[in-house]
Parts: structure tokens; C-alpha cells; sequence
């Protein structure tokens, strides 16, 4: 963009006033290219100055990029606006300016991929590296914002041999320095876009190695030294965590491109003899349960990938920790072996060739390839022979050469997925195939009665809302914690009434009793329980000769009863 002294846009002073003028901007014409770079600088302009003041998350810079990008400025000048934002990353100084530059090529190339390829031909790879060495203390969101950049444009396109020769020891141990610090981002505490870049590097140093010379070139290039693996066969051991987390990332991968670059780190790292033990022996443990789980989870089809992890488990259990006593998961390892082979199942297609060449390296591991005779010849799980896909009998181990057995780094190398592709997985293939069997088997039950698809829907929704219930056990009814039998049948309003005394007439509307009857009529009451009676002892004939009125009885109880003198003549007279 040309430089203006015009001034580009009037300053805001609210967020509303920010979007009004953001899309005042967008949709201005332009009939000309004086007019083109005008608005491309106010955007820029208005962008870099409300980024600290209204723009606080990277979704939001995202919109003001995705406005540029939808407007008619730009789908009528895509190239033209391309090469101008992409210039102004080459010579932009200030952060706020290179954050909206950076925010929008990272935009636009994950839509489309000549972006990136564009910027590595201008040769941004060196600016962005430049970039990212100086503005690591001064900014955080921009610093990961071009560590982003710097991943997703070296993995669409395979940089310069101009461009590796940048990258020295001092900016491969800055990033993993910064893996070792604790993460102030609480959104990404495992540096995942540090580890990511020296992911991507590797891979372009493992493409470079493997370049021939042209035909028409007089001498041949000179070989480029892998500074990722370099740092680490020397100061590995202080360097850690990035083991640790790789590992962690390829556990939770889900990209088929992520997981590759993984492989093809750990490919090198197994067969670097300075590197054998840059692992702890549980993180190897754990790598190890992680490719057999990712093995057993491919489906038939994704053989790449399915070759790419037996490339690396082959010098991980040779060469690794993990070939030191006491062996950890032999067992489970042979009974992969077996699973890949298609040992015992004769209703699928025997793996192909490049498969069981794999699956035989792996096998002839020392420690793998010991077993018992009996073993051995009984053909039991534990054996460790490889079925050939034209005779039944077994491989002998070791039987391939070096040349047809050992993996070179241009074969692991070589292999690439598409980014954004999701790895599928065998058991959410089965799980959809039993729904949809299910589903099959309703319509087709449902139409040999006449009816059709969501006919056959509807039954089984109903069918399901049919089904019997399980009836819940009776409670039993107690009284004072004591469970009864029988519950007495409450009497009706007449005999209530007429067991009143006389208080009213039952059948009268009325009287007393019809008013208790109807009051109660509903209620479950029970008359009260009366007390027994106190037992007294009789006085005798003579006690009472010389009793007079006001005397006491001694009763049952032994308590002093008054007794009057008419209750004293009832006794006496008896007697």
C-alpha cells in the first residue's frame, strides 16, 4: 500500500462508532487503485487502533478480517489485495499494524492454500522468523498469533533451501525454552503452537534431506542439518517436557496430518542412536499403549497411516527403554501382531504385502521373537510368524533383507495428509452400522405388513412406548411401626350417628348426625382407645366396721385412695 498523508480514518470513540465506521470502510467503491489502497490503509488503520481498546479476544480481530474478505473491495481485487497485505508484513514495524496483517493471511490462507504459498515465494518465512524472535516479551497475542502462521504456511508448501538456513541452534533452543516455561495462556498450557512449529521444521528438514540434486545443477546442494533433532541429541535431557507433551498430543489427535508429523519425529528420535533414551521409560509406556490402541482403531482403508506408526513402533521397541527387562505388554503386543495379520479369519482379505513386511520387522524384535518351541509350532496366540498372503505357511524371521526391510527417512518423509482431515475410527464406523442395521430392520419388518418407512418409524417409537413396566413392590401399611393385615372398614354416617348417643338424627338432613356423617364421610377416623380400668382391692367385713366416712383404701397400687362415704356403703352392704 501506498503511503498517504491523507488522513485514512477519523478516530472513534465508543465500540459502536468503531463497527460503523468498520463497515463504512468495506463498503466504500472503489474505482480505482488510489482509491483501492485508501481503504485497505483506513482498514488497517482503524483495526490496529481499536485492537487494545475494543477488540480484546482474536475471534473479534477475526471479524474485522472476515468483513474485508466478504466485501466487494475484495472479491473483485483478491490478488491485488493478497499482494499488497502481504507487502505490508515484509515492511510493517509496529505490533498493532502486523497483528491485523498476521490475523488476516492466517485467515484468508486456511481458506485458500495460494496464500501461503504466495507468502512463502515472497519469502515471509524469513520475516515471520525475524518477527517472532523480537516480539515474544513485547506481545503475547501476536507472538502466538505468527507461531500459528509460521505452522499452517510451512505445512502447505515446502520452504526454500534460503529459507532453512535461517533457522539456527539459538531460535530452535528459544522454542524450547518456552515449552519448558509455564504457560501464562490458560487456554493452551502445553505450548501447543511452539510444539506445532518445530513439528512442521522437522518434517521440512526431513523433505530436504531427501532432494536430489537437479539434473541440470553442476554440483549437488549441501545437506541441511535437522536442528530440531540436533538440540535434542544434545540437550535433551533438558529439554523434557516436549517429549512429554508430543506424546500427550498425539493422544488426543485427531487429525490425520497432526499424528503424521508426530511419527515422523518419533521415527527419527528411535533411530538417532543419541536419542534412544530421550524419553522416561512410563512415557514410553504410555506411547506404546497409544499406537497399539490407534492400530487396532484404523479402519482397513487407512493404510498410510497404519504403516506410518508400524515404521516407528519397530525401532521403539528395539532400541527404546522398552527392550530392557522386564518387557512391558509382550502379550498384547503379539496378539496385535496376529490382528494385523488377519491370523484365524478367514471371512476378510489378508492384509496386503507392505503391511506384513511391517508387521514381520516388528516381529523380529529380540525380545518379541523368543518364544517357547512348543509355542512356536503349535501356532497358539503367542506365536510370532507372519502368515504370506499366497501360501499358509509361515515367514521366517529375519528373512528379508536390509534393503527390502529397513525404512529410509524418504519413505516417512514422503507421507502427507491433507490438513483438516479427521482420522476415522473403527468402533464409530461399527457403531453407525449397527444404527443403521437396526433402523433397516424396522422399515423392513414394518413393509412385509404393508406399511412404509415412517410407518415402520412410527411403530417402533410405539412398540418402544409399549413396553411393559416393571411394577413397583405394594408397601406395606403399619401402625406404630407394627405392619397390619387388614385395614378396618370405616362405619358409614348412620351407625356414626347412632353411636353418638342420640345427638342427632342420622337421617334427617338437618340433624346433628347427618352433619358429622357428611363432615366425615371421606376420613378414615377411628374412635379412641380407652384406658382399662384400675383394679382395687375389695375392704373387708371388719376393716369397714370401724371405718367411718373419709377413710382411705389402700389400692392395687399401693397408693392412698379418698374414698367417699356412699362408695364406702357399697361394699359393706355386699359383704
Amino acid at each position: 500500500m501506498a503511503d498517504s498523508d491523507d488522513t485514512v480514518a477519523a478516530p472513534v470513540e465508543n465500540e459502536q462508532q468503531f463497527w460503523n465506521g468498520l463497515n463504512d470502510i468495506v463498503s466504500a467503491p472503489c474505482t480505482n487503485p488510489e482509491s483501492l489502497d485508501n481503504t485497505l490503509r483506513s482498514w488497517l488503520y482503524l483495526v490496529a487502533t481499536g485492537r487494545d481498546r475494543y477488540l480484546d479476544s482474536e475471534d473479534e480481530i477475526a471479524s474485522c478480517s472476515q468483513k474485508l474478505r466478504d466485501s466487494h473491495v475484495f472479491c473483485a481485487n483478491e490478488e491485488y489485495v493478497r499482494t499488497q497485505i502481504i507487502y505490508s508484513l515484509l515492511q510493517e514495524d509496529d505490533l498493532a499494524p502486523l497483528h491485523a496483517i498476521a490475523n488476516f493471511l492466517l485467515l484468508d490462507g486456511r481458506a485458500e492454500e495460494a496464500t501461503f504459498r504466495h507468502m512463502v515465494g515472497e519469502g515471509c518465512f524469513g520475516r515471520l522468523l525475524e518477527l517472532i524472535k523480537s516480539c515474544g516479551e513485547q506481545d503475547r497475542r501476536l507472538h502466538r498469533l505468527l507461531l500459528e502462521l509460521m505452522y499452517e504456511m510451512s505445512r502447505i508448501e515446502r520452504l526454500r533451501p534460503e529459507d532453512l538456513v535461517q533457522v539456527d541452534d539459538s531460535f530452535v533452543t528459544y522454542l524450547f525454552q518456552l515449552i519448558e516455561a509455564l504457560s501464562d495462556d490458560v487456554d493452551d498450557p502445553y505450548h501447543y503452537p511452539v510444539i506445532r512449529v518445530l513439528l512442521v521444521l522437522n518434517e521440512q528438514y526431513m523433505v530436504a534431506s531427501t532432494s536430489s540434486a537437479s539434473p541440470s545443477s553442476p554440483t549437488a546442494p549441501t545437506p541441511l542439518t535437522n536442528r530440531v533433532v540436533k538440540i535434542l541429541s544434545i540437550y535433551g535431557p533438558s529439554f523434557r517436557t516436549f517429549g512429554e507433551n508430543i506424546i500427550l498430543l498425539l493422544n488426543r489427535a485427531t487429525e490425520t496430518a497432526v499424528q503424521l508429523l508426530i511419527l515422523k519425529l518419533l521415527y527419527l528420535l528411535f533411530t538417532t542412536t543419541a536419542t534412544y533414551e530421550y524419553f522416561y521409560t512410563n512415557d514410553l509406556r504410555v506411547l506404546l499403549d497409544v499406537i497399539i490402541r490407534n492400530l487396532l482403531d484404523l479402519p482397513a482403508d487407512m493404510n498410510v497411516l497404519r504403516h506410518t506408526y508400524l515404521r516407528v513402533l519397530a525401532p521403539l521397541l528395539a532400541h527404546t527403554q522398552l527392550s530392557q527387562p522386564p518387557h512391558y505388554k509382550r502379550d498384547q503386543i503379539l496378539s496385535l501382531l496376529d490382528i494385523l495379520r488377519g491370523s484365524g479369519t478367514g471371512h476378510f482379505m489378508p492384509p496386503e504385502p507392505t503391511t506384513l513386511r511391517l508387521l514381520e520387522r516388528v516381529a523380529a524384535t529380540s525380545w518379541l521373537a523368543e518364544v517357547e518351541p512348543e509355542d512356536y509350532y503349535a501356532g497358539s496366540p503367542s506365536s510370532t510368524t507372519a502368515p504370506t498372503a499366497s501360501a499358509g505357511k509361515p515367514f521366517a524371521l529375519g528373512s528379508l533383507s536390509q534393503a527390502q526391510a529397513g525404512s529410509t527417512v524418504s519413505v516417512v518423509a514422503r507421507v502427507s495428509e491433507r490438513p483438516g482431515v479427521k482420522t476415522p475410527s473403527r468402533k464409530e464406523d461399527s457403531r453407525e452400522a449397527q444404527g443403521g442395521n437396526h433402523t433397516n430392520d424396522n422399515h423392513e419388518g414394518q413393509g412385509s405388513n404393508g406399511g412404509g418407512a415412517a410407518t415402520g418409524a412410527a411403530a417402533g417409537g410405539l412398540l418402544r412406548r409399549l413396553r411393559p413396566q416393571k411394577s413397583l413392590p405394594e408397601v406395606p401399611r403399619h401402625r406404630y411401626g407394627v405392619p397390619i393385615v387388614g385395614v378396618p372398614k370405616m362405619p358409614s354416617a348412620a351407625v356414626v350417628a347412632a353411636a353418638a348417643g342420640g345427638r342427632g338424627d342420622a337421617h334427617h338432613p338437618h340433624g346433628l348426625g347427618a352433619g358429622v356423617g357428611g363432615a366425615n364421610a371421606g376420613q378414615k377416623k377411628m374412635p379412641p382407645k380407652l384406658p382399662p380400668p384400675r383394679r382395687r382391692k375389695l375392704r373387708t367385713a371388719s376393716a369397714s366396721a370401724g371405718t367411718g366416712s373419709g377413710s382411705v383404701i389402700i389400692g392395687s397400687a399401693g397408693e392412698g385412695v379418698s374414698a367417699a362415704p356412699s362408695e364406702m356403703a357399697g361394699p359393706t352392704q355386699c359383704s
